[in-house]
């Protein structure tokens, strides 16, 4: 998979092709430079996962198709 440089407004961010963990097309993972933020996503599905790169708690998800367990 291909990685490459691309400015996010207002910071500079690492997008990473990667494999969508919920439908398996293609997916990007942006790396935002001035943070500790990490998005998947994924527009064939849908397919969003923001977490923290130093603790992994996911702040923002949506996977459709994937039922959360109560």
């Amino acid at each position: 998979m291909a990685t490459y440089e691309i400015k996010a407004n207002p910071s500079e961010a690492k997008v990473q092709q990667i494999h969508c963990p919920n439908c398996g097309s293609h997916a990007e993972k942006h790396y935002l430079s001035d943070s500790t933020l990490v998005r998947v996503q994924c527009s064939h599905c849908d397919y969003l996962m923001v977490t923290c790169s130093a603790t992994g708690v996911v702040l923002e998800a949506y996977a459709p198709g994937i039922y959360a367990k109560r």
